[in-house]
């Protein structure tokens, strides 16, 4: 049977599915918590919280602690140790190791069967459906799909535990539906030395027939100036004639939006995904839309915490969290999850904002230790991302990568209690890279627009001065990465940090490469 009717039997299937928990998307939250709270019985985890078959919703809440990766981490280990039935009643041969955005340790997250077949692969299925379903016409089984992931090694332990990037477990556990489109091949996709791999893709993906592009944007934007560089051509709709789509997810896009307008042809569709080692969370429902679709079905229930800078679960493991049903649009809520890979009101660390109640969709907005507070201005990611894009979109300057930290001023005649230090790296700037003073202070303007806290404690320099801001030339965080051994496709920059400690590194090795200006294109 021909693969794409194959693909149009599912799409219609899911497409119902999809429908069903748009209109009922809290009994399907709770029949989800009532499967979560059996398979939890089974465990020693459940075992040590009292939950039953009978537990309630309430009950659960009031008997599971908070957790972060730490407070988790010892039954974690316990899994990685080769103990059954810990977390999960199935066997967990896999743990994702990420290393996160905002700290150094690596966490190691278990991966079930369960949360490899009814999550990941569900989402990347899922996301095919919603496109095809919006243009009807797609021939995208028609040619191959490209897919930028991360560094491939997997590490075996004498009991059998595998562990790598999640990139990598997806990539050994493939579908053949999806194995059999994909490019590179599994010996490219899982090379260890990024820069070698970027260039042998590069070459090897030229001449085929790419439909599908999919990756984290820092890092396929890499990848696809590298192939822009090789052949000559301007755009790559000159390479791959029959590419119709990106798939992007990871970081925020719209600091990427201009480099991408530019290296992709008009028509290419871009749709936007929200899924970390964790689980599959959204995904882009609607072609321009800025927001993405809960899934509700994913054997993940949600929980919501409004958002208060520094809050730790350590020490309020029974804060009280909110459902679907309580949500406010336009609040900042930190996620808390309860997963079929073994996690329990897991606090994941990102922020997302409701843009809308019916159906559930969601935008990121940041995470709940990556923002900028020094004077009650609470400048999270979302904002500071957005009044970047539109920035450097004044002065047609590109955007490969940026960091800011908050520094405190010190001495008597400190004229504020201190102001925000940015490292941007440009790419292409069509006039020119403008004076970093200049850009800062556009910078500052549009900072001012989009957050009111921000816009109060500006008011005068009296108590936050206007952020200082420093070009620093192409490849500097692609280096800065590379010295802390985080080179790949899901390694990120930490946006926004209380400390200086990666604006000083960035800082560190930018000086080390020269100016910034003598890196920069222009269009």
């Amino acid at each position: 049977m021909p693969v794409n009717t194959v693909f149009s039997w599912f799409i219609r299937k899911r497409l119902h599915q999809i429908e069903l928990f748009r209109q009922y998307p809290h009994e399907v939250q709770k029949e989800v918590l009532a499967h979560h709270l059996a398979a939890l019985a089974g465990t020693a985890f459940g075992r040590e919280h009292g939950i039953t078959e009978s537990t309630t919703g309430k009950d659960y809440r009031n008997q599971v602690p908070l957790r972060d990766y730490n407070g988790l981490k010892p039954w974690i280990e316990r899994v990685r140790d080769g103990e059954a039935a810990v977390l999960w009643p199935d066997d967990v041969k896999w743990h994702a190791k990420s290393s996160g955005t905002t700290s150094d340790r690596s966490k190691f997250i278990p991966v079930t069967e369960d949360a490899l077949e009814r999550c990941h692969y569900k989402g990347g299925k899922d996301l095919l459906a919603i496109y095809v379903s919006a243009v009807p016409k797609a021939r995208l089984y028609g040619g191959r799909h490209l897919i930028v992931g991360g560094t491939g090694r997997t590490e075996e332990a004498d009991n059998g535990v595998l562990t790598g990037d999640l990139s990598a477990i997806i990539i050994n556990n493939l579908p053949w539906w999806c194995e059999f489109r994909r490019t590179p091949s599994r010996s490219v996709a899982l090379m260890e030395n990024w820069e070698e791999k970027i260039e042998t893709m590069a070459h090897t993906t030229i001449e085929q027939d790419v439909r599908i592009v999919a990756g984290v944007p820092s890092w396929t934007q890499v990848l696809l100036e590298r192939i822009l560089d090789i052949t000559g051509k301007d755009h790559l709709g000159e390479v791959w004639p029959s590419l119709q789509l990106y798939m992007h997810g990871g970081v925020s896009f719209a600091p990427y939006r201009e480099a991408f307008d530019r290296i992709m042809p008009t028509g290419i569709h871009t749709i936007e995904t929200y899924n970390a080692s964790e689980g599959f969370f959204g995904i882009q429902d609607r072609l321009g839309a800025e927001d993405m679709l809960l899934m509700l079905d994913y054997g993940i229930h949600y929980e919501f915490l409004p958002f208060s800078a520094g809050f730790d679960p350590e020490h309020a493991p029974f804060a009280t969290t909110i459902g679907l049903a309580d949500i406010e649009l336009g609040m900042d809520y930190a996620m808390v999850i309860s997963t079929n890979g073994g996690l329990h009101r897991y606090v994941l660390g990102d922020l997302v904002r409701f843009t809308s109640r019916s159906p559930y969709r969601i935008q990121v907005t940041g995470r709940t230790r990556s923002y900028l507070n020094l004077a009650g201005e609470e400048l999270m990611v979302g904002d500071a991302e957005h009044a970047l894009a539109t920035t450097a979109q004044q002065f047609g300057v590109e955007l490969r990568n940026w960091t800011a930290c908050a520094i405190r001023e010190t001495g008597e005649s400190a004229a504020a209690i201190g102001h925000h230090a940015w490292r941007v790296e440009p790419g292409k700037a069509s006039g020119g890279l403008p004076p970093a003073a200049l850009f800062q202070s556009a910078l500052d303007r549009n900072l001012r627009k989009v957050n009111s806290d921000y816009d109060a404690k500006r008011a005068a320099d009296l108590v936050l001065g206007e952020p200082k801001l420093q070009w620093v030339p192409r490849g500097t965080f692609e280096n800065t990465l590379k010295t802390k051994g985080k080179l790949g496709g899901q390694h990120k920059v930490p946006r926004l940090s209380m400390s200086d400690d990666w604006v000083s590194l960035v800082t560190s090795v930018a000086h080390a490469q020269g100016p910034a200006d003598s890196t920069v294109t222009a269009l």
